[in-house]
């Protein structure tokens, strides 16, 4: 029987890609938000509307944090709460790629209990509940079991191997990019790269879909100083994010400066 909050998640995962491909994008508006916080478009503002009040509708004594809703203190005093990206990756939403995601969970107590990253344009629909294992379009999915890290395929944007981050020289890593940080923690759990990091502050809502899929997958996922992440804070971010199998995993923390 399906985890009923993964159940609700997935439904709402897929009407989301609905609502945000119906846009015609040679019309789509877009702008900048305030403090250079990037690009946000009428697509994002439209699935969240349908997001939270769809969920909310469902599960009333849920929290709600999500990046396109003003964050007040209720949700801090709530034992579940959705921790919602509508559209992750908006810029290339924008541009027109397929890498965007929507990533969607619920946290309990801190911590993640079910999580989707769905990118209906690649028709991949990431799922995971505590204890029952993650899945790509219903198929069990397992992280990579590598532990040397000279050679390991790594997700992570090029200022993340500048040599300040390292203790010594940056590694010999094979590096890859996904503009979607939900994305790039969904490959992870997936087996198709080693790891992930991002060294910069990161938001909840971007990370604690992903978070959830790698530890079903059986990999680990930490800030990084190797500490572990929780979710549903008073300041919804994390010290980056680094994620991969449990031996490499040790290794990339010992490395970093």
């Amino acid at each position: 029987m399906q985890d009923p909050d993964l159940e609700l998640l997935i439904k709402a995962a897929h009407t989301s890609g609905e609502i945000a491909t119906g846009f015609a994008m040679d019309r789509l508006k877009k702008w900048d938000k305030d403090a250079g916080a990037g690009p946000v478009t009428e697509a994002d503002l439209a699935v969240n509307a349908y997001l939270e009040d769809t969920l909310q509708t469902a599960r009333p004594d849920y929290g709600w944090l999500s990046e396109e809703t003003e964050d007040t203190a209720a949700r801090l005093g709530k034992t579940r709460a959705f921790v919602i990206d509508p559209i992750d990756g908006t810029r290339s939403f924008i541009e027109g790629a397929t890498t965007w995601a929507h990533s969607i969970a619920v946290v309990e107590n801190g911590l993640p209990v079910a999580a989707v990253v769905y990118l209906p344009l690649r028709q991949k629909l990431y799922a995971a509940a505590k204890g029952k294992g993650a899945t790509l379009n219903g198929a069990p999915i397992t992280a990579s079991k590598r532990s040397a890290l000279s050679g390991a395929e790594l997700l992570a944007a090029r200022p993340a191997f500048e040599p300040h981050h390292w203790k010594s020289a940056p590694p010999d890593l094979k590096r890859a990019y996904r503009p979607s940080l939900a994305y790039r923690l969904a490959l992870v759990a997936e087996g198709r790269y080693d790891g992930m990091l991002t060294l910069r502050r990161s938001w909840e809502w971007d990370i604690a879909a992903g978070a959830l899929l790698i530890t079903e997958a059986g990999a680990k996922v930490t800030d990084r100083k190797g500490k572990a992440l929780s979710f549903n804070k008073t300041d919804p971010a994390s010290n980056g994010v680094v994620a991969s199998s449990t031996g490499l995993h040790a290794e990339l923390i010992k490395a970093l400066a």
